[in-house]
């Protein structure tokens, strides 16, 4: 039997023991910096702003727990994507988007060290990621892919044919791969959970079940109080649409996850799945997928992408026809798991602009800042936005502060139905296109691909 929802297999197999419900606020109250949403990107910038300046006052206010949204679904995929990158390049230079690219790169090993760092047991594995293709179209994107990676300054970037391919992971129909070392699979929700626990010995103060219902300058507002900063941050993602007055700010995209038994040793040394990579494709709707410390296999894809009105779902409960067809690709990826019982399955939602560009901003006249839009690649990202919005917020410029991304403004969304028409028709396009390349064979992506990449403003 597969259990539905339940928020995500994360919170069924940590095992740890449960820190009991963070009190609510209760009255107004005053902070040095509050921090609206207890992902990642929120309690990574508390963290850092606590580790670097121990003297300000820093307080977290979240909508229902600690890692309810992305930070507590994801697919544990540590590794250096960024969104945006290649329009960065052609708005800043192909050097400053390059200078971004070795961030994300570093921001890896910044997660690991800081776990070790903070006795986190977030299960990780430094295994790299490898993204395959399956189709003469996905190889031919592959290889563009790989050679882009290259020019970005990704020099230990490994191309493999098929046959290598195979002898990292044994993937039905596999004509060639590319991998990098930047990339670890992570437990989620452990990551999450020990992260929150590093803020409070820190001094961070942490209110749950407390929904933020307005931002404004120098305040946040709630159904229990008004906290009063001279800074506050706005770290939401896939819930910014629930704002007032962000409802056309960032889409909530929505992503699905299943999630297998564990599987015994025979079928591991047959899939040759061994140093427990991160698997991706390049597939327009692609797939993402880890081998799980307890060898299972964790795979996600879009399923229903959005819901009207920027809606978000109920504890991460997922459509019967999203589920069967995960378990479909899953088979379709390794045959011998044709049969296999199906444990969990759980959806959550991303934030994703218009333009597909993550960013990080702060407006120094009013103290408001926000952090996010990752689209899907916010494990790694979240880490760097947090840094970033530390420096921001301490006045320092750095490095940091100078990458590309900072201040970058993007147009809203447009209003429903629209929205709504766009997104499920641009997945529509995507599925198809891929469904025809599979059919086809042909070499070349899809005109039906390209116009939807270009509508999407993803190129």
């Amino acid at each position: 039997m597969t259990i539905n929802g339940g928020i995500s297999f994360w919170y069924a197999s940590d095992a740890s023991p449960h820190q009991p419900p963070r009190a609510p606020l209760t009255t107004d109250a005053t902070a040095d910096v509050v921090i609206v949403g207890g992902g990642y990107t929120g309690l990574w910038t508390a963290y850092y702003l606590k580790r670097t300046a121990p003297d300000l006052r820093v307080t977290v206010l979240e909508q229902k727990f600690c890692g309810y949204g992305a930070s507590g679904r994801n697919g544990g995929w540590l590794y250096n994507g960024i969104a945006g990158r290649d329009r960065y390049a052609r708005l800043h230079g192909h050097q400053a988007a390059q200078r971004l690219q070795h961030a994300m790169n570093d921001t890896v090993t910044e997660v690991i060290d800081v776990a070790a760092a903070e006795s986190i047991d977030a299960d990780i594995h430094r295994g790299g990621v490898l993204e395959v293709a399956r189709t003469p179209a996905q190889l031919a994107r592959l290889k563009a892919f790989h050679t882009a990676e290259l020019t970005f300054g990704e020099t230990d970037r490994e191309l493999y044919g098929a046959t290598a391919t195979r002898n990292r992971i044994d993937i039905a129909d596999a004509v060639g791969s590319s991998w990098t070392p930047h990339g670890a699979r992570i437990h989620p929700l452990k990551l999450l959970r020990g992260l929150a626990t590093a803020c409070e010995r820190l001094g961070v103060v942490i209110h749950e079940s407390t929904p933020v219902t307005e931002l404004a300058p120098r305040r946040a507002v709630t159904p229990y109080g008004t906290v009063r900063a001279p800074y506050v941050l706005r770290c939401t993602e896939g819930f910014t649409a629930s704002l007032k007055g962000q409802k056309r700010t960032w889409l909530p995209m929505n992503s699905s996850m299943i999630v297998t038994a564990p599987l015994p040793p025979s079928v591991w040394s047959q899939l040759n799945w061994a140093d427990a990579p991160l698997l991706g494709d390049m597939a327009h709707a692609y797939m993402y997928a880890q081998r799980t410390a307890d060898d299972r296999i964790a795979i996600g894809g879009r399923g229903v992408p959005y819901r009207f009105g920027s809606r978000t779902d109920n504890d991460g409960h997922t459509q019967p026809a999203t589920i069967s067809a995960l378990r479909e690709l899953l088979f379709s990826f390794f045959p011998v798991l044709t049969g296999t019982e199906i444990t969990h399955a759980w959806s959550g939602v991303l934030g994703v602009p218009r333009d597909w560009c993550a960013t990080v901003t702060l407006d120094a006249t009013t103290g408001l800042g926000w952090a996010g839009g990752y689209v899907g690649s916010g494990v790694a990202t979240a880490n760097l936005a947090a840094r970033t919005l530390r420096d921001l917020v301490l006045g320092e410029s750095t490095d940091l502060t100078a990458l590309p991304w900072v201040h970058h403004r993007v147009r809203r969304w447009e209003p429903e139905p629209f929205r709504w028409l766009g997104v499920h028709a641009l997945y529509a396009a995507y599925r198809e296109a891929d469904r025809h390349e599979t059919r086809t064979h042909t070499p070349k992506t899809t005109p039906l691909a390209r116009l939807a990449n270009h509508i999407s403003g993803r190129s």
